[in-house]
């Protein structure tokens, strides 16, 4: 699991990271939206992003501890599934193309952290441990503990191995 050096404790923790009221906030929209209702989860979801700069449709699955640090510009779409400990940083947009019907977001596995600026588009999935790169666009599947960068997006390394 991450631990942000920058933290100073529980507190400051819950006062000050937006990415702790987002996903809070998400919960109860989620929560919601799964039984039927769809104005009050999406006016929640956007007071929330109001408040903190983060999207979080009400339909995206969220698995345990997601920490979303500093958060401005985080984009989390209706099908994306996110699964537990994942990281993601400020502007970061879990997105569809445009071109798909039904699952159109990305499907994230267990201990991804996915870099700032990074735009991760489509009915995907990142493997679990993967990593991707600052500021690339992923358009295809990352596989388990690869680590990917640029635009578009290529596998540099798995397993903490480069490749060539």
């Amino acid at each position: 699991m991450y631990h942000d050096p920058a933290a100073t404790g529980p507190v400051s923790i819950i006062v000050n990271y937006p990415g702790i009221h987002a996903i809070f906030s998400h919960r109860i929209s989620h929560f919601l939206y799964n039984r039927g209702m769809r104005f009050l989860p999406r006016f929640i979801s956007q007071l929330s992003r109001f408040f903190t700069g983060i999207e979080i449709h009400p339909g995206a699955q969220i698995g345990k501890r997601l920490f979303i640090d500093h958060g401005m510009g985080v984009v989390i779409g209706e099908t994306a599934e996110i699964g537990n400990d994942v990281v993601m940083f400020h502007q970061v947009t879990l997105g569809g193309t445009g071109k798909e019907k039904g699952k159109r977001h990305p499907t994230v596995h267990d201990g991804a952290v996915i870099a700032a600026g990074a735009k991760v588009l489509g009915a995907i999935t990142l493997g679990h441990d993967s990593k991707v790169g600052a500021n690339a666009v992923v358009l295809k599947n990352v596989p388990p503990e690869a680590t990917v960068v640029g635009i578009p997006a290529k596998v540099v390394r798995i397993g903490g191995k480069k490749v060539d």
